[in-house]
């Protein structure tokens, strides 16, 4: 996939990053847009609808972590790809970035052609979705009271459809195709963030967590220091 088919808009309060980022991604041929701010991303975002964000944490009014999380609202921006990009490395801050919505966590400063190479692994999940789509087009996977339809990017619990972050989604599906089975936590990795991506290893256990609160905390099972496994034949009890 060509360069000039990925928008990439970026989001800093800090006028010299912005211009400096912007430049080195222009000269590989993105197609780049700016934000200074919450309201302004959210807007720019709807407007362009990018295939991937990179955005400060720390920004005045509404900050980073805030924004993601109201990005996530709009149905639009469920397949763009949301990763920070800032000085914070404390895990609490990781934690709540991914439980946000966000799909990666990149420290600064970062020198020009390691973020060059980061921004292309993330990338890569579009050519890896393209694929996929051809893969399970017009499948669905079910358990007693839980449907998923990957064809409509929608689960349906009790007749109810819910509407996930694409992460979230990907892994309850990646489970779900195998219920029993006993996903170890590298295969996870690999499969739905992909083995070129670096997240915090809190990642997993936040988005097990968000799942469970949205599906019931019966279906999926924890196997400590092996993985997680879906459990078909337990309903969750609300």
């Amino acid at each position: 996939m060509a360069h000039d088919k990925y928008k990439i808009l970026l989001v800093d309060d800090e006028p010299d990053i912005l211009e400096f980022l912007s430049y080195n991604l222009k000269k590989e041929g993105y197609e780049v847009f700016t934000a200074s701010g919450g309201n302004e991303a959210i807007e720019t975002a709807l407007a362009e609808l990018p295939h991937l964000i990179l955005m400060d944490v720390m920004m005045p009014g509404k900050d980073g972590v805030e924004t993601c999380e109201e990005m996530r609202t709009h149905s639009q921006l469920d397949n763009c790809i949301i990763a920070f990009l800032t000085a914070r490395a404390e895990d609490y801050s990781q934690i709540a970035g991914f439980e946000a919505g966000a799909d990666d966590y990149i420290n600064k400063p970062i020198k020009p052609k390691v973020l060059q190479t980061r921004i292309k692994a993330l990338l890569k999940r579009y050519d890896k979705s393209d694929q996929d789509k051809g893969a399970v087009k017009a499948t669905t996977s079910a358990s007693a009271d839980l449907v998923i339809d990957k064809e409509r990017f929608v689960v349906i619990k009790k007749g109810e459809e819910l509407t996930l972050p694409k992460k979230e989604f990907e892994l309850l599906a990646l489970l779900m195709s195998r219920p029993e089975k006993v996903f170890g936590r590298e295969e996870i990795f690999n499969l739905v963030w992909g083995d070129d991506i670096v997240v915090g290893d809190r990642t997993i256990d936040v988005h097990i967590r968000k799942l469970r609160e949205k599906i019931g905390d019966k279906h999926i099972k924890t196997l400590k220091g092996v993985g997680y496994k879906f459990v078909e034949r337990q309903v969750a009890k609300e």
